[in-house]
C-alpha cells in the first residue's frame, strides 16, 4: 500500500465550494435514519384489568372513577406516551449528491484524503493491517477505507479495529465521511466516486 503521487482529483467532485446548509441537512437525514423508533408504552385500553367501575358514581364521598386503569392510577395506562414511528427524512437526489461533494471537498481542502494504488494483505491478520496503516501514519486515527472491491483478508484484518470502517464506493455517505479523520481510498474507488457524482 503506497501513496499515489500523480493522481488528479476531479474539481467538480473534490473541489467545489461546500454548501454547509445542505451538508448539515444530509447529516440529519443520516442520523434520523439510524433511529429505530421501536419504543412503545401501553395506553389505558391496552393494560390489563379495569373492566368494571371501581365504586358507584355517587354517595361514597370519593371522586368519581370509571376504571382502575386510567392514567392517574398506579398500574394504569400512559397518556400521550411514545408509540412506534419512522424517523426517516426524505432528501432530493441532487441535494444528496451536493452534500457528498461538499463533504469530500472539505476532506480534500483539509488534506485528509489519502489515495493508494491498491490495498492488499497476504494474511487476514490485524497486525498486518496495522502495519499498513502505520506506514501511512494514520494507525491511531479514525479512518474510512473505500475500496472498489472488498477482499476477505482486508475485511477480516480490520474488523477488530474500532477506528477503521471499510466500504465500497456506492455505500459512501456523508455521516461516515464527516466522522472519519482520514479518507483512505484506492485509485479505482476514486474513479467510481467521480463517475457517480460528476
Amino acid at each position: 500500500m503506497e501513496r499515489v503521487n500523480d493522481i488528479k482529483l476531479n474539481k467538480e467532485v473534490f473541489g467545489i465550494t461546500p454548501n454547509d446548509n445542505v451538508l448539515r441537512d444530509a447529516i440529519n437525514v443520516c442520523r434520523s435514519g439510524l433511529r429505530q423508533g421501536t419504543y412503545k408504552v401501553k395506553t389505558r385500553s391496552e393494560v390489563s384489568g379495569g373492566g368494571r367501575k371501581p365504586w358507584r358514581q355517587k354517595g361514597t364521598g370519593r371522586a368519581r372513577q370509571g376504571s382502575i386503569r386510567a392514567p392517574q392510577w398506579r398500574g394504569g395506562g400512559i397518556a400521550l406516551g411514545p408509540v412506534p414511528r419512522d424517523y426517516k427524512i426524505k432528501m432530493n437526489r441532487k441535494e444528496r449528491q451536493l452534500a457528498l461533494k461538499s463533504a469530500l471537498s472539505y476532506k480534500n481542502k483539509d488534506k485528509e484524503i489519502i489515495v493508494v494504488d491498491k490495498i492488499e494483505l497476504t494474511t487476514p491478520k490485524t497486525k498486518e493491517m496495522l502495519k499498513q496503516l502505520e506506514s501511512l501514519s494514520i494507525s491511531d486515527k479514525k479512518v474510512l477505507i473505500v475500496m472498489s472491491e472488498l477482499t476477505e483478508n482486508v475485511i477480516l484484518a480490520s474488523r477488530n479495529l474500532q477506528n477503521i470502517l471499510i466500504m465500497e464506493p456506492y455505500e459512501l455517505n456523508v455521516l461516515d465521511i464527516v466522522n472519519a479523520d482520514y479518507l483512505l481510498a484506492t485509485v479505482d474507488a476514486i474513479k467510481e466516486i467521480e463517475e457517480a457524482l460528476k
